[in-house]
């Protein structure tokens, strides 16, 4: 056969071991964890965790209103950036075959626009 090298997985191998990963546990083997996957994670993990230590240091969140005329906090604009982020990424994935490096770039770009002018 030609295609020897590849690792795809076929009906005649569903049941058979398979060796493990550095994300493969057990207790979660419910989720594809590869390195982009958990990247991700860790990157909300981390987001989360400097709002955290900058809501400690600057109490309140400076509410300001934007240019949709609603007070949004730093929090609120954290969330809307990364709720855009996921449609970005949802919307490139459907709509082109182009890099994903690019709708990240996109959603960066959206993501200083959401927390300085919203």
């Amino acid at each position: 056969m030609i295609f020897t090298n590849l690792y795809a997985s076929s009906w005649s191998t569903v049941g058979e071991p398979k060796e493990k990963g550095l994300f493969d546990f057990d207790f979660i083997t419910w989720m594809a964890w590869t390195w982009p996957t958990a990247s991700f994670f860790i990157f909300i993990a981390l987001c989360i965790t400097v709002m955290y230590f900058w809501e400690k240091k600057v109490p309140g969140g400076s509410p300001r209103k934007g240019i949709l005329t609603l007070n949004t906090t730093r929090g609120d604009r954290l969330f809307v950036s990364l709720l855009s982020a996921a449609f970005i990424h949802l919307a490139w994935l459907g709509l082109t075959d182009l890099n994903l490096w690019f709708a990240t770039f996109i959603s960066s770009l959206f993501a200083v626009f959401v927390f300085r002018y919203v």
